[in-house]
């Protein structure tokens, strides 16, 4: 018996010891960003440099402005600098897949966050449930709107995650409402706000009974309603947008636009990093992590603005 004890521990031991050898702790974390001039990128940006700080590691950052072969050189670079796990927006659909297997290539685990590549995914996922958030948008929008009438959707950039699951969510709301027509779309390059405001512009001039508009960020929301404030038409327009942007926060209060969905950014930011050190320490960690955004209009924004989740 005590020698079967004796051996029992000897092995618990060695087991300890080679788990702890195998363990990598993680000095340095690659961040390829889509597109810094956009505020949601900037926040989850802050974040993980925030907290990588907290625990000790280094950060290298690089933005491709929008422009997957830009990003592609990038992360070759990154792949360089001996970083232990890279966290990935990917710039576009068309090259998404290609940084993923480079880094799995070299070894690196690789975080996507908003943007999962088909074909190649992360070892992890983490994003908004955009799906049902987007929904939500255009469920409040269409209420706004009597529950009927011509609506347009601005997308973001073709093909990406956020795109695909907005427009899903979206048209699942509209598909409840037989009331609300669909009279055009338009896909956006980089979700910005002047794309928003040349978008509406044409819009408008097409089809000037628009009643019911689905930006699906809120930077192309901002461009709408500007577009429709210079406009003036006759009917009331609801505009709806998402990512819960600082900016737009304080335009939904001063009633620029109507609603949109605040996304937890700050939070996906940290998470990135606790799933780098966690994938690095030989952790299973699951394959996507969807998190909530909130239904955010005028009655509960100010709570956003104070603290972003």
């Amino acid at each position: 018996m005590k020698i079967s004890r004796l051996l029992l521990t000897s092995a618990a031991v060695l087991a300890l010891s080679l788990s702890a050898a195998q363990a990598k702790d993680v000095k340095k974390i690659g961040l390829a960003v889509a597109n810094l001039q956009a505020n949601f990128f900037n926040q989850i940006k802050q974040s993980v440099e925030t907290e990588a700080k907290k625990r000790g590691i280094e950060v290298v950052t690089v933005d491709a402005k929008g422009d997957g072969p830009t990003q592609v050189n990038q992360v070759q670079d990154l792949l360089t600098q001996n970083i232990d796990a890279l966290i990935y927006i990917p710039a576009g659909a068309a090259a998404a897949t290609v940084p993923v297997k480079l880094a799995h290539t070299a070894k690196v685990p690789v975080i996507n966050i908003d943007r999962n590549a088909d074909g190649a995914p992360g070892d992890t996922f983490i994003a908004t449930n955009s799906v049902s958030s987007a929904k939500a948008v255009c469920e409040h929008i269409i209420k706004q709107a009597g529950g009927k009438g011509n609506m347009v959707i601005i997308h973001g950039q073709k093909g990406t995650t956020p795109e695909v699951d907005r427009t899903k969510g979206c048209i699942e709301a509209v598909k409840a409402n037989p009331g609300v027509k669909i009279v055009a779309e338009q896909w956006s390059n980089l979700w910005s706000q002047d794309e928003g405001f040349q978008i509406m512009q044409n819009m408008l001039q097409a089809h000037p009974d628009v009643n019911i508009v689905f930006a699906q960020a809120d930077g192309l929301a901002l461009g709408a309603a500007q577009a429709i404030k210079v406009a003036n038409p006759s009917q009331k327009i609801a505009v709806g947008g998402f990512d819960g942007d600082t900016a737009a926060l304080e335009a939904l209060k001063n009633g620029v636009f109507d609603v949109t969905a605040t996304q937890q950014t700050q939070k996906m930011g940290r998470m990135a990093v606790e799933m780098a050190v966690k994938i690095v320490g030989g952790e299973k960690v699951p394959a996507e992590q969807l998190l909530d955004a909130t239904l955010t209009t005028k009655e509960n924004v100010a709570g956003f603005i104070a603290n972003h989740p």
